[in-house]
């Protein structure tokens, strides 16, 4: 697991508008990274839409944010218009990124176990290192913990 004071894995992945992204493209700005299980869903879209929400004291703070998931840019695309996010959704359907930040594990419901995204934010410094972690946290805590965070 990342901790505080880590260099963020750095990463490229297809945005919701098709385009490549990376983290590095966002240096010198505090990044917001919240992972994220299925776009469209009840719980990722209080998260992101808290972070949207708040968008404009994250940018006063020369912040940003960047939501991943495992869907497809399109699906990506078509959530991001509905609930009009101001920030990039990146697609990671190998979850190879979810795996570098240790968000990528098993998960159980109604009694069943599968992989997939533990609902997890990073905020990562004008340095690229990480300065605050939180792993398996709920939807409304990552927005109010993350903006305070940052503002």
């Amino acid at each position: 697991m990342l901790s505080v004071g880590d260099k963020a894995p750095e990463f490229e992945l297809l945005s919701d508008e098709n385009k490549p992204v990376k983290l590095s493209d966002f240096q010198g700005q505090r990044v917001i990274l919240f992972f994220y299980p299925k776009a469209d869903t009840p719980g990722c879209t209080t998260q992101a839409c808290g972070l949207r929400d708040n968008y404009t004291t994250i940018q006063a703070a020369n912040g940003t944010v960047i939501g991943i998931s495992p869907d497809q840019p399109e699906d990506l695309a078509k959530w991001k218009a509905k609930e009009g996010f101001p920030y990039p959704l990146l697609s990671d359907p190998g979850h190879s990124v979810a795996e570098a930040y240790d968000v990528w594990g098993e998960k159980k419901m109604y009694g069943n176990s599968y992989m997939g995204i533990i609902r997890s934010h990073f905020v990562i410094g004008t340095d690229g290192k990480v300065e605050d972690v939180q792993y398996k946290i709920s939807p409304t805590d990552s927005v109010a913990k993350a903006v305070k965070f940052v503002s």
